[in-house]
């Protein structure tokens, strides 16, 4: 049950980071993933499916500024960046709706733990968009 951008209205979206709305935000994805495989036995024709452990990636897409200040509050609470903050106190919450009109929808993540930071740049850029994958303990759509 992965969501995405694709699924909102931009002027009706906000993410929250560390208690701040995410003001540079260029895009997001939370998943729900559950291992599944084929359960073989006699012939080559599987026999059932089988189903194992949950994992909830997220990914964020924010423009640079808005990692700097995400690091900046890291440092602020004694950590070297983002990375290094402790999972346990990392939660995501995005409310969105497609129209005006429909009900507010909640995705909130617990447990978040970045695991990545890149910066870069391409000449002629007009900003700099920087992506952020993360592994987070829960994810639960409402």
């Amino acid at each position: 049950m992965p969501f995405s951008t694709a699924e909102c209205a931009w002027h009706n979206t906000r993410v929250k980071v560390f208690n701040r709305t995410l003001v540079g935000l260029r895009g997001f994805e939370f998943g729900k993933t559950k291992e599944t495989e084929y359960l073989y036995a006699a012939g080559d024709e599987p026999i059932d499916i089988q189903t194992g452990n949950k994992g909830y990636p997220v990914t964020l897409k924010i423009l640079k500024y808005e990692l700097d200040d995400m690091n900046d509050a890291a440092r602020a609470a004694g950590y070297e960046d983002i990375t290094e903050v402790p999972h346990e106190a990392v939660v995501i919450t995005c409310l969105y709706k497609k129209k005006a009109s429909d009900p507010i929808r909640t995705v909130t993540s617990t447990g978040v733990k970045f695991s990545d930071i890149k910066a870069g740049m391409d000449q002629g850029a007009k900003f700099d968009e920087v992506s952020l994958p993360a592994l987070s303990m829960k994810t639960v759509f409402l």
